[in-house]
């Protein structure tokens, strides 16, 4: 059976595992799932995802949800093919990567999240920028970027001098945000600068960004 990937690429999660499924060089489907018409909230979508986020990966009789969950999957059982993204073959290696995909997830993303919400979400719901959410969350990430750019100083790559899931899990969020004012938190860290451009110049996300639209069709 062929990977189903339930999403849009214009949601941050389902293009975090597109990105996944694209460096293993796998076959998949992507079958679209409508936000703006609340398909994500109606029965059949729920089926695959009790919570009603998108997205959700089918293949023969496993359903799974949650991106970083799914990505994960997909790296360790297609392990062989594409590109390695948890360094099965190096036990410290792979602890490195699994150190930092939970920095990313519990330090980066609770941070960086509310900053795109406010200046590319609220718009689309006829809301202006709560400037005090930024302030307040710009200051979280901040002091997380501080500890990157410290890390990227003696690393090419957060987990090592290698790519990973753990560099690959910020490509969707740092993507929008650094289409906003607040692109400057990235910019004026050097390490972290040279280490975004690195990473969201490969082949594998430049072709997942060409449908990250953050548009109300």
């Amino acid at each position: 059976m062929v990977l189903k990937l339930y999403g849009t690429p214009m949601s941050t999660c389902t293009s975090r595992v597109l990105t996944c499924l694209h460096e293993k060089s796998l076959d998949f489907e992507l079958v679209p799932v409508d936000l703006f018409a609340g398909e994500h909230k109606q029965p059949p979508f729920l089926a695959k995802n009790p919570f009603g986020q998108i997205p959700a990966l089918e293949e023969d009789d496993l359903t799974l949800f949650e991106s970083r969950a799914i990505a994960s999957y997909v790296a360790e059982k297609f392990k062989g093919s594409g590109y390695d993204l948890i360094r099965h073959e190096n036990l410290k290696e792979a602890a490195s990567v699994k150190v930092w995909t939970e920095v990313e997830s519990h330090r980066y993303n609770p941070a960086i999240a509310p900053i795109v919400f406010q200046f590319l979400v609220a718009p689309l719901q006829g809301n202006l920028p709560d400037q005090t959410i930024i302030d307040a969350n710009l200051e979280k990430l901040g002091k997380v970027l501080d500890v990157y750019e410290a890390k990227l100083t003696s690393t090419k790559y957060l987990a090592g001098d290698f790519y990973s899931l753990a560099d690959l899990h910020h490509l969707p969020y740092t993507y929008y945000l650094m289409k906003t004012p607040a692109a400057s938190v990235v910019n004026e860290r050097p390490h972290v600068k040279a280490w975004w451009e690195d990473i969201s110049s490969r082949p594998a996300f430049k072709k997942v960004a060409e449908g990250m639209n953050f548009v109300k069709k």
